[in-house]
C-alpha cells in the first residue's frame, strides 16, 4: 500500500541509547599487533589505539542529544512505496523552477553524509551564491538502512532505483530531477537513467563503474592498466565485498548488536576511503563518526544494510546489459583519493552520455563529507541550467 508523506523526525527510545553506552563502555579490548614507527597507515585493519580514543569520546564527551539535533535538523517525511517506509530529507531551496536533485547514499554511508551539503544547494546565497540557483533537494534513506524500513529479504539496487523513482515522480510529483550519487549511489543513479530517461534529466557521479555488458573488455593500453589497477584493488582492499556479496548475514550476525565491532567494520572504510593520510581526523570529527554509527544502531539496520550487496547479485543489477546505453546527460567528478580506480574516460564513454569530467584536487570516496563545497559547486554547474 502506498501512502502520501507525512512529517516526520528522528526519535529514539532512551534505553536504546543507554544500553550502547553500557555496551561501549563494558568493552573488553582484544589484543593488536605490537606499535611499529609505520603502524599507523592501518596496515592490519582498523587501529586500535584509535578506536579506543574515539569510544573514549563516545563514552565521555559525545552528546547523544545534540547528536539527535542534527540528524533532525531538515525538514524529514516518511512515505509508504510498494510496501516500504521510505524515509526522506525534503528540503524546498530558494529558488524558482530550478531542476530538484536527488541524493542517493551508499554503503557505510547514510542520509546524514548529504549534511553538509543541502545548505549549499538548497540555499546557495548563505555560502556566497545566489539565492534564485538554490534548487529543491530531496535525501532518502536507502531500504534497510537507518530510518527506512527493512526489506524481509535482500534486495538489489534496480529494485531501489524503481522505488526512489516512484518516491520523486508519483509522491513527490516531480515530472522531471536530476540525481546524485557515489558508491551504492552511483549504481542506483544509473539504474534510474536507464530505466526512466524521461524523468531523470542528468546524472552527477562520483564513482562510475558500471558499463553495459558488451562494453567491459578493457580496450588499449589505459583500460588494461586500469584493469590490472582494478585487480590490485580488489585484491588489498575488497574483503568486504565478497563477505557483503557472498555471506551477508554471518557479518551481520557478528555485527548486530555490538557497538564496538560495528565502529571497527566501518571506521575501517572511513580511513582506507577518504583523504586523510594517516589521521582519520583530518577530515571527521569524533562526532561526526559517531553520528554515522549511531544511525546505525539506533536503528539496528547494520545487517539490514548488508544485505544490499547480495540483492543485487541475486536481482543481477551489477552490470548492465549488453547494448545498454545511458541516453542521459552524465557528469563525472574525479576525487583523487577515490579507493576504486576511475576507469579511463574512454571506457566511460562506451556507455554513458558523458557531458562534463572535472577532475578535482582532493577529497576521497565521501565528498559529501570531505569536500563538501567543491562537489556542491560542481553539481549546481553541471544541473545549474537545468530547468524542471
Amino acid at each position: 500500500m502506498n501512502t502520501p508523506p507525512n512529517p516526520w523526525q528522528a526519535a529514539v527510545e532512551p534505553w536504546r541509547v543507554e544500553r550502547i553506552l553500557a555496551q561501549l563502555a563494558d568493552h573488553r579490548w582484544p589484543d593488536a599487533p605490537a606499535a611499529t614507527a609505520d603502524l599507523a597507515d592501518w596496515r592490519y585493519g582498523t587501529d586500535l589505539a584509535f578506536l579506543r580514543r574515539l569510544v573514549a569520546h563516545w563514552t565521555g564527551a559525545y552528546d547523544w542529544n545534540a547528536g539527535l539535533s542534527a540528524l533532525n535538523r531538515w525538514p524529514q517525511f516518511q512515505a509508504g512505496i510498494d510496501g516500504f517506509d521510505i524515509h526522506f530529507v525534503h528540503v524546498r531551496g530558494s529558488g524558482s523552477g530550478r531542476l530538484p536533485l536527488l541524493l542517493v547514499h551508499g554503503w557505510p554511508g547514510s542520509f546524514f553524509e548529504y549534511h553538509k551539503l543541502v545548505e549549499r544547494l538548497c540555499f546557495p546565497a548563505r555560502h556566497g551564491g545566489r539565492a534564485e540557483d538554490g534548487c529543491d533537494v530531496v535525501i532518502p534513506s536507502l531500504p534497510g538502512f537507518g530510518f527506512s524500513s527493512k526489506p524481509s529479504r535482500p534486495i538489489g539496487l534496480r529494485r531501489t532505483a524503481g522505488l526512489l523513482h516512484r518516491l520523486m515522480h508519483e509522491t513527490l510529483g516531480y515530472s522531471r530531477y536530476g540525481v546524485q550519487g557515489g558508491d551504492m549511489g552511483s549504481a542506483v543513479a544509473t539504474w534510474l537513467a536507464l530505466d526512466h530517461p524521461g524523468q531523470v534529466a542528468g546524472i552527477h557521479l562520483n564513482l562510475c563503474l558500471m558499463a553495459a555488458a558488451d562494453q567491459q573488455a578493457p580496450q588499449g593500453d589505459d583500460e588494461l592498466a586500469w584493469a590490472r589497477a582494478m585487480q590490485a584493488t580488489q585484491a588489498r582492499e575488497m574483503a568486504y565485498w565478497a563477505v557483503h556479496h557472498t555471506r551477508p548475514q554471518t557479518i551481520a550476525l557478528a555485527l548486530h548488536d555490538n557497538p564496538v565491532g560495528v565502529a571497527a567494520w566501518i571506521v575501517e572504510k572511513l580511513q582506507r576511503w577518504s583523504d586523510v593520510g594517516n589521521d582519520l581526523t583530518q577530515r571527521y570529527t569524533f562526532d561526526e563518526i559517531i553520528a554515522l554509527l549511531m544511525v546505525y544502531l539506533v536503528t539496528d539496520t547494520i545487517g539490514s544494510s548488508i544485505w544490499m550487496y547480495r540483492g543485487t547479485v541475486d536481482e543481477d543489477a551489477g552490470g548492465l546489459p549488453a547494448g545498454a546505453r545511458i541516453t542521459v546527460p552524465t557528469a563525472c567528478a574525479v576525487f583523487p583519493k577515490e579507493f576504486l580506480p576511475w576507469p579511463p574516460r574512454s571506457r566511460v564513454e562506451r556507455t554513458f552520455n558523458l557531458q562534463r569530467w572535472n577532475v578535482m584536487a582532493a577529497g576521497g570516496h565521501f565528498p559529501a563529507l570531505e569536500e563538501p563545497q567543491v562537489l556542491a559547486q560542481d553539481v549546481m554547474a553541471f544541473f545549474g541550467a537545468s530547468r524542471s
